[in-house]
């Protein structure tokens, strides 16, 4: 495992180092790529395995018999997560956007309201728009520098129209482990205006020291309009495997999404479920344990690099290898601190605006890369920003 290699990236077909400049205007022969939600690092020796055993067999046949690979994941979940679930409640779908988008298609209708608790991940309102249903933005509180559930302010939101709500737990971009009782009160607000709940719960491995993640079906009278998702792609690196999934546990809506899956064609990848089973393993569990450790080190390099700067606030990270970093009070708009990133830095982000209401200030840094490459980051964000010094 090490985490401190320079792999090089670029002309690989990498969206996060090929695209950078087309997107960004920063070039991969200078600059330093920190937007799209992928690590620098490779993944752990047994998911490799898997895949060179897939090539040294040489045939790439129809993926059957999935049972080891549905006895992985319960594994994982509970060994990791203190979740005991059902086998034939996992479905396999491309990745957790069309996860997302399965789910949006089954229990809505074009028309419906979704709800969001913005500042969120950007694709979910893309996936909502696309599918002709109405994002509604719930904006979370703000308070000493952490995002907090404001539930009587989005009671009064409310119309009646809503049909579904999408849960970032743990949350990107701010990186909050959200806490036993505000889960909870979640599962009551979708109760109180009879919302199916979507809790994609992606990052739920990559979590912080000092903070523990729980999931959502552990949480009290919700199963009855529950769908969860999970995957291994952010855990592992392997998000071009696009492999996800959603995990229902009430038998009515797993037999809609069924009759969903089916009627859209929808089948694995075997690529992804060779990988899962690899990864989801003591072997992985180990790899993943390290690779915490080095984020929690990237995380303070960071923050205190970035909270040197005067009028600059990087979110304390619960979790995720997103640093959500917000540029308020240096008094300039955003699109004077993108240009200082992106032209002065040579740094690619992503920018909060992207993430609903509340991300106006922010740019979002990722940081699943090489040490060496985060502190110059932080070297150059600080002579960028020197004038404020």
């Amino acid at each position: 495992m090490n985490f401190d290699e320079i792999i090089d990236r670029v002309g690989t077909h990498s969206s996060k180092w090929d695209m950078m400049e087309p997107i960004y205007g920063v070039s991969p022969q200078d600059g330093i790529s920190m937007w799209v939600a992928d690590m620098d690092f490779r993944p752990p020796q047994c998911v490799s395995d898997a895949v060179k055993a897939m090539h040294d067999h040489g045939i790439y046949g129809y993926y059957g018999d999935d049972r080891a690979y549905r006895a992985s994941i319960q594994w994982w979940m509970k060994e990791r997560h203190g979740w005991t679930l059902d086998k034939d409640a996992i479905f396999t779908t491309h990745g957790l956007v069309n996860g997302t988008a399965m789910c949006v298609d089954t229990f809505t209708l074009p028309g419906d309201g979704v709800v969001l608790f913005t500042p969120v991940y950007h694709a979910f309102s893309r996936v909502i728009k696309a599918a002709g249903r109405v994002v509604v933005e719930c904006p979370l509180a703000l308070e000493a520098g952490k995002y907090r559930m404001d539930f009587d302010t989005w009671d009064a939101q409310m119309t009646g129209k809503e049909k579904m709500l999408i849960l970032c737990s743990p949350h990107n971009p701010g990186g909050r482990v959200w806490s036993r009782d505000e889960l909870q009160g979640v599962a009551d607000f979708a109760k109180r205006h009879d919302l199916i709940l979507v809790s994609d719960e992606i990052h739920h491995d990559l979590v912080m020291p000092g903070h523990r993640h729980i999931p959502m079906a552990n949480i009290n009278g919700i199963e009855d309009r529950l769908a969860m998702m999970t995957a291994t792609t952010k855990t592992f690196n392997i998000a071009g495997s696009h492999t996800g999934n959603v995990i229902i546990p009430d038998a009515n809506l797993r037999a809609r999404f069924a009759a969903r899956m089916a009627a859209m064609g929808q089948s694995a990848n075997s690529f992804g479920l060779f990988m899962t089973e690899a990864a989801y393993s003591p072997e992985g569990a180990a790899w993943v344990d390290a690779l915490v450790r080095y984020l929690d080190g990237n995380r303070k390099l960071f923050d205190e690099g970035l909270n040197a700067i005067p009028g600059v606030k990087s979110m304390p990270l619960e979790s995720t290898y997103l640093a959500w970093v917000d540029f308020d009070a240096t008094g300039m708009t955003h699109d004077e601190v993108t240009d200082r990133v992106q032209s002065g830095a040579r740094i690619a982000v992503n920018h909060g605006p992207t993430f609903g209401t509340g991300g106006e200030s922010y740019l979002r840094f990722n940081l699943a890369t090489p040490r060496s490459r985060v502190a110059e980051a932080v070297e150059r964000l600080q002579k960028t920003f020197g004038d404020l010094q």
